[in-house]
């Protein structure tokens, strides 16, 4: 559970927490025999038993093709199809070389595909718990039109911690039913910039649903961080 500054239509701003929107289904995978089973994950190879390096101990696929025949070079029969518990994450070179220092490089592309801009990647900070709330953007959207032009990745649910905050959630639920729209959420002194929650995490646009039924109320903060855009017509037509 997370806290985020919320403010409603009104000006006033409360703290509030989030939770991850969850399914009551509960899902178990069994086998042919109906035996409990289990995703997990295992080593597939070494990195000297992977392609490129088996080729170059080889002398050149041809001679990979008559060792693979002969016998099986790309297994290690040490590590290949053990399990992984923990792991961790590191680069490396072309060569296979660990690398210390990497600069990460954002890649910015058209809506074509084809790419238009290459940078350093920003260092982004969280927004959505600072002195200055989520305002009230007063940015309403049909739910078709958001639906159609917005691709969602991820969805939180607001949730009160106190009784003031209930009321206050509750009334937003319940303008936003009215409304029979969601309520475009962005951070910043004009709602504009986009929602970060953590320390150089995905940037969200968020749009706020509400639901009421008697006295409870579900607000639901659905996430998107691709915007749907046609491609320009070929010859500019």
């Amino acid at each position: 559970m997370a806290r985020i500054n919320l403010a409603n239509s009104k000006g006033r701003d409360a703290v509030v927490a989030t939770e991850t929107v969850r399914t009551p289904l509960r899902v178990r995978w069994l086998d042919e025999k109906g035996r409990s089973t289990r995703l997990v994950r295992v080593i597939k190879s070494a990195y000297e038993r992977d392609g490129d390096r088996l080729i170059e101990a080889a002398g050149g696929p041809e001679k990979l093709v008559d060792a693979l025949v002969q016998g099986d070079p790309e297994i290690d029969l040490e590590t290949c199809g053990r399990i992984l518990s923990e792991s961790s994450r590191v680069y490396h070179s072309a060569d296979g070389r660990v690398m210390h220092r990497v600069q990460e490089i954002e890649v910015l592309r058209n809506p074509d595909g084809s790419e238009r801009e290459r940078r350093p990647r920003r260092t982004l900070t969280p927004n959505t718990a600072t002195e200055t709330p989520l305002k009230w953007s007063g940015k309403l959207m049909k739910k078709a039109e958001v639906f159609n032009r917005f691709v969602f990745s991820n969805k939180l649910q607001i949730v009160h911690v106190n009784g003031l905050t209930y009321d206050f959630l509750y009334q937003m639920a319940k303008d936003l039913e009215a409304a029979d729209s969601l309520l475009r959420v962005g951070a910043g002194p004009k709602s504009a910039a986009r929602l970060v929650f953590q320390r150089n995490g995905t940037e969200y646009f968020g749009f706020l649903e509400g639901r009421t039924q008697g006295e409870t109320y579900c607000l639901v903060l659905h996430l998107s961080n691709q915007e749907l855009k046609a491609p320009a017509a070929p010859g500019g037509q």
